[in-house]
């Protein structure tokens, strides 16, 4: 048989990778929710963090030098001279920890998938699944949690930014803020955790394509 026939008669749908995808999360649904939790917390605080900056610019903007004196009292770092509210140092460095362990929580939930899927990973290749086929069900998989966690994150930390900035400074903190710097700044932080998903999939998706299919079904859990 030609090689290009027996390319096309074990090649998989991108359609069908996708079912293939969604079923292993319903299946292993309480697994998922390991991964789709973690990005739901270091997302909600990023967005959080963004979203602050964006209500303090707003009022920056808007109120002058009494704004930024309410500002600095908030504990904000403001840059008068150039008219603009910037994160502190300590955010800064909270906000990189809490990505950092967001990703290695997100690879060790990953690798522990691997290693209870060995079997039905050894099953496919026997049956003519490329390495590449394996990898896309791992990377598909990562990207519909990364997406779902991300998004409730982006949404929870946005929406506890503006209660805090209507308790801190009234109602002024919502009016004088840009719809559209906000919807970026939740945007940003969705990208954020779908990438972090994807980066925290990527070494157990090319074990998992890589394995031997003879020991994968051989593997004891």
């Amino acid at each position: 048989m030609p090689a290009e026939k027996v390319d096309r008669l074990i090649s998989l749908p991108f359609s069908k990778s996708v079912e293939i995808s969604f079923k292993s999360l319903k299946v292993r649904f309480f697994r998922s929710m390991i991964t789709i939790s973690s990005l739901v917390l270091a997302v909600s605080f990023l967005s959080f963090v963004l979203v602050n900056l964006n209500v303090a610019s707003g009022l920056l903007e808007h109120g002058g030098k009494d704004a930024a004196r309410a500002l600095l009292q908030a504990g904000y770092d403001v840059d008068a001279a150039q008219n603009m509210v910037t994160m502190a140092a300590k955010e800064r460095w909270i906000v990189i920890l809490s990505l950092l362990v967001c990703t290695v929580g997100i690879i060790n939930a990953q690798l522990m998938s691997v290693t209870e899927r060995f079997s039905e990973i050894g099953v496919m290749k026997c049956l003519g699944a490329l390495d590449s086929m394996i990898l896309r069900i791992f990377m598909l998989e990562a990207a519909m949690q990364g997406l779902a966690g991300a998004s409730v994150g982006a949404l929870l930390g946005g929406i506890v930014s503006l209660l805090t900035g209507i308790i801190r400074f009234g109602f002024t903190a919502i009016s004088d803020l840009s719809i559209l710097s906000m919807l970026g700044s939740m945007g940003m932080a969705t990208l954020a955790g779908c990438f972090l998903s994807l980066l925290g999939v990527l070494y157990p998706a090319l074990l998992a394509a890589r394995m031997d299919p003879i020991n994968a079904i051989r593997a004891e859990h």
